[in-house]
């Protein structure tokens, strides 16, 4: 399970609140993997370069192709300006086919308890997730 493990982009001003996001996204199809990561790195490494990013991390499981991915952010306007931004924007439109399910978690934080732990992410991402009959 290959892990990009938290980087720290930009420290985050002491006593500020940081914008976090997690996501969860499944592929229909395993022969849909390689190219969900090589796509999914291209993102990660826009992600690091993006004005307001404070740090970023991803999980890809590739035996059950499944990706996480978990950043925090100086204000949701600068997330939602890297989400709108390419090649991040191009790269969700083509990789919209090939996901089965996604689940997109945010919330906020003091900047001192950054990085979050990915317990906490996937914990987040779980109660949000619809339940299944």
């Amino acid at each position: 399970m290959p892990e990009l493990s938290w980087t720290t982009v930009n420290p985050a001003a002491p006593a500020t609140e940081a914008v976090v996001m997690a996501s969860r996204l499944e592929v229909g199809s395993l022969r849909h993997v390689p190219r969900f990561f090589r796509l999914s790195l291209a993102s990660w490494r826009q992600a690091r370069r993006s004005p307001g990013a404070l740090g970023v991390s991803l999980i890809a499981q590739f035996g059950r192709g499944v990706f996480w991915t978990l950043s925090a952010w100086e204000s949701e306007e600068a997330l939602y300006a890297y989400a709108g931004a390419e090649p991040h924007k191009s790269i969700m439109k083509r990789l919209r086919p090939a996901t089965k399910d996604s689940h997109f978690v945010f919330w906020t934080v003091p900047a001192e308890r950054l990085p979050v732990s990915w317990e906490e992410a996937r914990n987040r991402l779980a109660q949000a997730r619809p339940r299944q009959p």
